[in-house]
């Protein structure tokens, strides 16, 4: 590798890290503030607020004695609550006998524990809130597609066309558009229309109805680009067009699609069209195990590409609590989604190597990012959701583990020993660093 090599790698690697602690820190901020304010409203004390571990760049003491600080190692954050030894939340025994009853109640070890549970518990439902508000906000800007089929802007193709937007699309090729809403006879109408082109559209402009040439409707365009993909890895770039595989012209999407999952994962060469320039690119298809609706897996040949009508449509504005209901909706997917692959993964059904380590995530957010604001954006969205989630999982050290302890103490009338809980605690430890060095290793061998 040269010089000019090495530079050009420290700069994305540079900007992948950025987007890295960016949405990193934003998730740890909220989670670490759901524990910080309930604790609070439940009249727990907190001594330190920190974003970030190791030596204190920032800080400032509040007037109820909080320290708030930001670290020099970004990589998490911790609340320190009243009666805490250090940042995981162990007990200062020798503090907490100095106390009296009153002190002691504004500790963590010793408020009820209804509030203790309550204060635990917040940190992932916050993640879950956040996540939920993100989705909806971005269902909102987005809108959603009405009954009526309308041109809002038409994407860069090859090819001169007389569809424009703001055309509502009421024919395709001689097929009677029969609305977007009845999907089912909107999708019996998309497989009517012959994959060629140029098509006759008939639309509506201005109140009056004419006939226009456009494009096949679902064009092989790249609208969505996976993170870590075998298509991002080669350089493809959101709005290409793919005009040829193996030299053989192709119109739809379809036809990529078909190509890549019937190819038992060979070597493509896809000519693509890229604002007006024709370059080509080999690719290998990725085996992918991919959730299914009805649960489960199912292994596919993939190539890290989205695709979707050959314009964008234009959309109606959705209302605030349609938009809560898609979040809710949006996050119990994610939610369910990481159980369901963590389960067959344990049970061997996928595989193992679908876990990412810390580099796979930053590269992730280094990815979305480059797509965009609104991509960067929803990716937090759903690193907070499975990050809350991870934080549920029974495993002393996580949240999850302190309300197992919780739950104990409800049941036996008592909280576990200290010694059986720094034992635990040490068992807990263990078990997460085994799992981030084994995400690391997949995140380095990429298997």
């Amino acid at each position: 590798m040269d010089i000019f090599s090495l530079l050009s790698g420290f700069g994305n690697t540079f900007w992948v890290l950025i987007a890295f602690v960016v949405a990193l820190s934003i998730i740890v901020a909220i989670h670490e503030y759901g524990h910080y304010i309930v604790g609070r409203w439940s009249g727990i004390g907190a001594d330190v607020f920190s974003l970030g571990f190791g030596p204190v760049l920032w800080s400032r003491v509040d007037k109820r004695g909080t320290k708030w600080q930001v670290a020099a190692i970004p990589l998490g954050g911790y609340v320190k609550f009243k009666g805490d030894a250090n940042a995981a939340s162990g007990k200062d025994g020798e503090a907490m006998a100095e106390m009296s009853d009153e002190e002691r109640r504004h500790t963590m070890h010793g408020a009820p524990l209804w509030a203790r549970t309550a204060t635990v518990a917040a940190g992932p439902i916050f993640n879950f809130i956040l996540s939920i508000l993100v989705f909806a906000a971005v269902f909102m800007s987005r809108g959603a597609v009405g009954d009526d089929l309308v041109v809002g802007e038409m994407y860069d193709l090859p090819g001169v066309y007389q569809l424009q937007s703001e055309d509502e699309i009421l024919s395709i090729a001689g097929q009677v558009n029969p609305g977007v809403e009845d999907g089912e006879a909107f999708e019996k109408f998309i497989e009517a229309i012959p994959v060629e082109q140029p098509l006759t559209y008939g639309v509506s402009r201005m109140g009056d109805e004419i006939d226009v040439t456009g494009p096949y409707p679902y064009p092989p365009i790249v609208l969505h680009l996976s993170p870590r993909s075998a298509a991002y890895e080669i350089g493809m770039e959101v709005g290409d067009v793919i005009t040829a595989i193996d030299g053989h012209p192709i119109t739809g999407f379809s036809e990529l699609k078909e190509a890549v999952e019937t190819g038992n994962g060979q070597v493509l060469l896809l000519t693509v069209w890229r604002a007006g320039q024709e370059l080509e690119f080999a690719l290998a298809p990725r085996r992918v195990d991919e959730p299914q609706p009805e649960g489960g897996f199912k292994t596919h040949w993939r190539i890290g590409i989205g695709g979707g009508l050959a314009f964008e449509p234009a959309t109606e504005r959705l209302g605030f609590g349609t938009a809560i209901m898609g979040g809710v909706t949006q996050t119990g997917r994610i939610i369910q989604g990481s159980i369901s692959g963590l389960y067959h993964m344990i049970t061997g059904a996928i595989s193992s190597c679908n876990l990412s380590g810390p580099v796979g995530i930053a590269q992730t957010s280094g990815a979305m990012a480059s797509q965009g604001a609104q991509s960067f954006i929803w990716f937090i969205a759903v690193l907070s959701a499975a990050i809350g989630m991870l934080n549920l999982f029974p495993i002393p050290m996580l949240d999850g583990g302190h309300l197992v302890f919780y739950a104990y103490e409800a049941v036996a009338g008592r909280p576990p020993s200290d010694g059986v809980v720094r034992v635990l605690m040490t068992l807990g430890l263990m078990i997460v660093i085994g799992l981030m060095l084994f995400g690391l290793l997949n995140d380095i061998v990429r298997c």
